[in-house]
């Protein structure tokens, strides 16, 4: 899985490996559904603080359909962590819809009308 970081902030620059660890590590099941991932951090009122670090996990899949999430918070960490298992719940479901077997619609007879 190729692991993109992208980040103007310096502070957020230092979440980079941070960031890729947690990636991998909830997407450890998931990998093989996965071959690009991008993470954007970006904050969102610069040095004034308050609740607006944002982080933005774009996941491609194998099937070229796009999973995006995204999530806001005080903290980089709890804003990458939030993000990451969002997008691995939207990616699991996801991925269980697409897999499980549909169900037939049942077929009208002349004799039922």
């Amino acid at each position: 899985m190729q692991i993109l970081f992208k980040s103007r902030d310096p502070a957020a620059s230092e979440m980079r490996d941070l960031a890729q660890r947690r990636l991998r590590f909830v997407l450890r099941r998931l990998a093989w559904l996965v071959p690009q991932a991008t993470v954007r951090l970006t904050d969102v009122n610069g040095p004034r603080g308050g609740v607006d670090k944002h982080c933005q996990v774009e996941l491609e899949t194998v099937g070229r359909r796009k999973v995006v999430v995204a999530s806001v918070a005080a903290d980089w960490r709890v804003a990458i962590d939030t993000a990451l298992n969002r997008a691995a719940r939207l990616l699991q479901r996801t991925w269980q819809r697409s897999s499980a077997p549909r169900r037939a619609r049942p077929r009208l007879v002349e004799s039922d009308l």
